[in-house]
């Protein structure tokens, strides 16, 4: 009956993690600074929680040696490029095609990650990328980067890029944080390194944008993180993967009840191909964890 009750807890914290998740797409739109201002703003909120949460849970914010300092300040600056980015994709296109195209990550995760554990490419994880390609084709209106949605999606591709390249540097190098710990730092570094390139003065931001920052920063950045870990230590990786994928659905959605937008019909194909494949992907991939762990036990 307590294993039932935590997956249930574990399940419903993980769905409004993926909720606020999604709802984080909104910003780019109800928030009128750029992409880069977005980011440095919410970081810096989000790093102040962070640390409190960090505090709050009895745990150190110190790392545990030299080296893992110079990973986090990589990570960070990764990280950093992702948000710009993945805001900056919204603003360009819409909530919908700038998510789907950002979701195109677990199928670069499947065709990069080889090259860290130094397996073989199936032909499976080959024809994934191709539905994937496909799927985002079918959101491009016009071949070439003059029109705002194609550019808006090939900068939500390279959004992408940059969470698939964290996500493996995090699982390789800095695993043994806890989530909560680990954004502090990551959401630190950030601040650190886009300050420099800041274009709004802080004093011209009006009271109803603040509002809309602190929200951002606490409810959308801190609060899921803080959920997602709580759910990855009562659920299988598995299920938190693919629970995860529902993050386009979500973010669409809001973006159709709180924001107007639509979506064409062609971009509703494009974004399940993408999605499905996405799915697919994540059971393939923890199939074969399986698999190696019955091999070693």
């Amino acid at each position: 009956m307590s294993n039932q009750l935590n997956n249930r807890t574990g399940l419903l914290e993980l769905h409004i993690a993926v909720l606020l998740f999604g709802g984080t797409a909104l910003f780019s739109k109800l928030i009128p600074l750029s992409a880069l201002d977005i980011t440095l703003l919410r970081c810096f909120i989000a790093a102040i929680v962070l640390a409190l949460l960090v505090k709050s849970m009895g745990s150190r914010l110190r790392l545990n040696s030299q080296k893992d300092y110079f990973v986090a300040i990589g990570l960070g600056v990764i990280v950093s490029l992702h948000w710009v980015t993945y805001f900056a994709s919204m603003q360009l296109s819409s909530v919908a095609i700038g998510m789907i195209a950002f979701f195109t990550y677990p199928v670069m995760t499947v065709l990069i990650e080889p090259l860290f554990t130094k397996t073989r490419l199936k032909r499976a994880d080959l024809l994934s990328g191709l539905v994937v390609l496909i799927g985002v084709g079918l959101l491009i209106p016009e071949a070439t980067l003059g029109n705002d949605v194609t550019l808006g999606i090939a900068v939500g591709v390279l959004s992408a890029m940059f969470f698939t390249a964290r996500n493996l540097l995090h699982k390789r190098y800095f695993a043994s944080y806890s989530g909560a710990q680990a954004m502090f730092y990551q959401t630190l570094v950030a601040v650190l390194f886009l300050l420099p390139w800041h274009e709004v003065e802080i004093s011209s931001i009006e009271q109803h944008v603040w509002w809309l920052i602190l929200l951002l920063g606490v409810v959308f950045t801190a609060a899921p993180h803080a959920l997602f870990t709580s759910a990855l230590r009562q659920l299988s990786a598995k299920t938190v993967s693919l629970v995860s994928c529902l993050q386009p659905l979500y973010g669409a959605l809001l973006a159709l009840l709180l924001l107007g937008e639509t979506l064409e019909l062609k971009t509703v194909i494009g974004g399940l191909l993408v999605v499905i494949t996405a799915v697919y992907e994540t059971q393939q991939s923890h199939k074969q964890s399986r698999q190696q762990q019955r091999t070693t036990d």
